[in-house]
Order: structure tokens, then C-alpha cells, then sequence
């Protein structure tokens, strides 16, 4: 009998496959890094071959890892980065541009003309969204326009658009199935998160023609069978949300008000807002958390750019630490009378100042700075940041109680960045068990539908605390430390 579940986790930095057993235990990963193309500044690209290469050879290798074969594989579930994207042939299945990843400023003027032209607040009331070039419409625009031939193409029909999630289905299923999942639509700018359906007057608007388009199904649903070649079964493609929506599920916060935050490349807080569309007040995006049975929930979200990806900088760009997992321990010899600041602006800053162009900025060197204090400003950093987007969430919602924040991703790991997280937000952080929560989600989305896990509260029940970190400095520190990176941003941020 089929029992496990194959979750694919196509992330900004590596694929990996994730092997859940019916318990969601995870049994077997496998993982593999792919290149990052900068052809310009703020430009940032991916090769949708070469992520379709460690895709399939990462779901090879966790099979084999664990000794399952394709026939024992109840179902796929599919979790990716969200907003980048990909053009392809509709009759050779070929990208016809190397993928425009969601850290890309390259379309900052376009959203800055059609925010002059007075665009932005009917695009929020459809979408939730900011017109800002992290999203997928002008990415999508902008290969219309730049790529010979494929305006008049996509207008033939010929071309198909999709987030990683919707090429990598294509691929999976042989060319048979084009479609996307609620949230990773409701990401494009080209969505009605309301009326679930693509509005026309936002495909006129970014000059996107209808043809393009996939499917738009629910988080849990009938997307296809793979193509028995591949891993050689036809295993049910059953479950696909963007990495953000996925790990909300992975982490069970299916109640209004529960809030989680991923730190892998850039940190995403989401807070569940239940059936109510949250309009912000504080430059927040509203978004679908997940769609079940027709249904969507939504959320609040701050988006931060640049978390673990200012870790890589240390590691790659400076050379002060071997291995990301370092860093804490060297934060923790930084002199504590130095009020270093990295304000990490390296593509621009995300919620709540939304500023594609502004760059990165250190603030607060002395002859006496050295690594332990960069490395500390830069692991501040990304708590400083965390602490803008709850004050953001509480302002929108008119809460000032008490929220425990559910962690995840790679930086998670480290408890001298969680302690110092609780110690800024001044609330508890929860780590589960089980870390890799966005490919549980995933795996949990695609066992849901074909009825190898339970419903979501029977799963919620399941989630298991590793550790909670209670806030320990004090208050006039706290304050003192927060103003000083507000001011630190205050003087980042490019002059308008």
C-alpha cells in the first residue's frame, strides 16, 4: 500500500526532496545547490533547467535513500519560491529566458510608473498587493517585451507563464497539466484574492495576455499524474503552496492571530487572518494562507529580503565564517559596547518601508570592529527586521497582547539568533521538532488530498515544541538597540 509522501521544496538556493512517512516523519532528504546569476546590479536570474536537473535528481536520490520506490508513494506534494519567474514553449516545454528570480529589481521603474499613473490602490484592493518589482506581473511584462518574438508569441498562444511550481508540474507531467495553486497566484499581481479568478483589468494593466496563464486550483487538489518515466510510477501530483503558505501549514497555524516567520533566505512572517481579508494600514501585503475545499484563508504578511542570504555574504563575500552555522557563535564574542548596524538592503528593503532602491548600509564602526561584531549586527539585523513587521501586524489589528511566534528554516538553528529574537520582539519564540516545516506543509497538502493525513485540527495536534525562547534583556536595552536601527534604516533609505 502507497504510504509515503514525496514533498519537493524548490527553493532560491537549492531543491530538495523531502520522503514523509505516514506518521509525517520525515525518512530520507536529499538536496542540491544550483547557481545564482547577477547579470547586473539588482538583476538576479536562475537556469529552469538546471532546476529541473536537482529536482529530479533529488527526488531520485531521497528514494533511494530510503529504499522506497515510486510505487510506494502515495502522493507529491510541490513547495517553491515564490514570485519568480518563467516563460516557456507551450510545444517544446524550453524556457525562452533564463528565470527572473523574486529578489530582481530590474522592473523598479515600470512599478514606479504605474504607481505615478495612480495604479497602486486599485491593485491592492484586487490583490493584497504592493505594485513593487518583487512580484510576478512585471516580471512577466518585462520578458514580454525584452525576449524577440515573444509578445507576438504569448498573443499566438504559444508561450506559457508560470511561478517554479507550475513549470515544475509541466515538466513532471509531461507537458499535460498547466495550472498553480491559490497562493502562488495570489502572488503574480495578477489575482483576485477575492473573486478567485485572474482579473482582466490586471492583465490590461500589465499588458499580460490571458493565454499565458495556468489553472488556479486549491492547496489540496487533483493536479495530475507524473509521467511514469521519470521515477517510474505515475505518482498523483496532490498538494502545492508557495514556500511561505506551506510552512503556515507545516507549523498547524490554522487559527486566526497564529504567526509564524521562516528565516531561510530573505524572512516571511505570516499571520493567519481566518475568512477576513485584512487591508494594512502599515504597508503589509494580504494574501491567501492556503485554500481548502474552495475555501480561502488569509493572512497578513511582512516580507523581509535578506536574512540568511546577509549569513552567505559573511561566509562568500567577506570570508569571516566557513559555514553559516558559525555565526552565532561568533556574534557572541562581539564587543557588547559596540552598536554595530547592518541595515541589509542588498536588493532594496521589503515591509514595511518598501524601497527598491535603496542599498545596504553599516553603521557604527570603530578601529575595534571586527568580524564578531559584523557577524553580530548581521544576525541583529534580521530580528530588528522581525520586530517591524510585528509592530506592523499588531497596528493593522489593533492587538497589543501577547503573541508566540512558531519559527522555522535554516537560521533557526542557531540559539544565540533566537534568543536575541525573543529578547527584540519581547515574546516568546517557539522552535518545533521538526524543522523543515515548508516541506511538511507540502507533503501534508498533497497527504490531505489523497487521504494519508488526517484533517488540519487532528494535524495542528501533532506539532511538537523543541525549545521556547523567553525574552531575557532588559526593556531600556531593548528600546535603545531598536531605535538605533530605526535610525539606521532612516538613513538608508533612498531620498524621494
Amino acid at each position: 500500500m502507497a504510504t509515503y509522501v514525496l514533498a519537493i521544496d524548490q527553493g532560491t538556493t537549492s531543491s530538495r526532496a523531502i520522503l514523509f512517512d505516514e506518521g509525517t516523519v520525515p525518512v530520507a532528504t536529499a538536496q542540491e545547490e544550483f547557481q545564482q546569476y547577477y547579470p547586473r546590479s539588482g538583476w538576479v536570474e536562475h537556469d529552469p533547467e538546471e532546476i529541473w536537473r536537482t529536482t529530479l535528481s533529488t527526488c531520485r536520490a531521497a528514494l533511494v535513500k530510503a529504499g522506497v520506490n515510486a510505487a510506494q508513494v502515495a502522493a507529491i506534494g510541490i513547495t517553491n519560491q515564490r514570485e519568480t519567474t518563467v516563460i516557456w514553449d507551450r510545444e517544446t516545454g524550453k524556457p525562452i529566458h533564463k528565470a527572473i528570480v523574486w529578489q530582481d529589481r530590474r522592473t523598479a521603474d515600470l512599478c514606479a510608473r504605474l504607481k505615478a499613473d495612480g495604479n497602486e490602490e486599485a491593485v491592492t484592493g484586487h490583490t493584497g498587493l504592493l505594485l513593487d518589482p518583487y512580484f510576478s506581473g512585471t516580471k512577466v511584462s518585462w520578458l514580454l517585451d525584452n525576449v524577440a518574438g515573444a509578445r507576438e508569441a504569448a498573443e499566438a498562444g504559444k508561450l506559457a507563464f508560470g511561478t517554479i511550481d507550475s513549470f515544475l508540474l509541466w515538466r513532471l507531467t509531461g507537458g499535460k497539466v498547466h495550472a498553480t495553486d491559490a497562493t502562488n497566484a495570489s502572488r503574480t499581481l495578477l489575482y483576485d484574492i477575492h473573486g478567485g479568478r485572474w482579473h482582466p483589468n490586471l492583465l490590461d494593466l500589465m499588458r499580460v495576455p490571458p493565454s499565458l496563464l495556468p489553472e488556479v486550483k486549491d492547496c489540496a487538489a487533483d493536479f495530475g499524474l507524473i509521467d511514469p518515466d521519470l521515477f517510474g510510477a505515475a505518482i498523483p501530483v496532490a498538494g502545492m503552496a508557495g514556500d511561505q503558505q506551506a510552512a503556515t501549514v507545516g507549523q498547524a497555524c490554522f487559527t486566526p492571530g497564529m504567526v509564524k516567520s521562516t528565516y531561510g533566505t530573505g524572512c516571511f512572517a505570516v499571520m493567519n487572518t481566518g475568512s477576513q481579508a485584512v487591508r494594512s494600514k502599515n504597508r503589509l501585503l494580504t494574501t491567501i494562507a492556503y485554500q481548502l475545499n474552495g475555501q480561502p484563508s488569509y493572512a497578513l504578511e511582512g516580507s523581509i529580503f535578506i536574512a540568511g542570504a546577509a549569513v552567505q555574504w559573511l561566509r562568500d563575500g567577506l570570508g569571516i565564517i566557513e559555514s553559516a552555522g558559525q555565526s552565532g557563535a561568533l556574534a557572541q564574542q562581539a564587543d557588547p559596547h559596540q552598536e554595530v548596524y547592518l541595515v541589509p538592503a542588498f536588493v532594496g528593503l521589503g515591509a514595511p518601508y518598501w524601497d527598491a532602491d535603496c542599498r545596504g548600509a553599516l553603521f557604527g564602526l570603530t578601529r575595534g570592529t571586527g568580524p564578531a561584531e559584523l557577524a553580530c549586527a548581521t544576525l541583529e539585523s534580521v530580528c530588528y527586521q522581525t520586530r517591524d513587521l510585528f509592530e506592523a501586524m499588531q497596528g493593522d489589528l489593533g492587538t497589543t497582547g501577547e503573541t508566540v511566534l512558531r519559527v522555522d528554516g535554516g537560521m533557526v538553528a542557531s540559539d544565540w539568533t533566537m534568543q536575541r529574537l525573543a529578547d527584540m520582539l519581547n515574546a516568546p519564540v517557539d522552535r518545533p521538532t521538526v524543522l523543515e516545516t515548508t516541506a511538511l506543509g507540502a507533503a501534508y497538502l498533497a497527504g490531505l488530498q489523497q487521504s494519508v493525513y488526517p484533517d488540519p485540527e487532528t494535524f495542528a495536534k501533532t506539532w511538537a515544541l523543541e525549545k521556547r525562547f523567553e525574552p531575557a534583556m532588559a526593556a531600556d536595552q531593548r528600546e535603545t538597540k531598536y531605535r538605533g536601527w530605526k535610525d539606521a534604516v532612516r538613513r538608508t533609505l533612498s531620498p524621494h
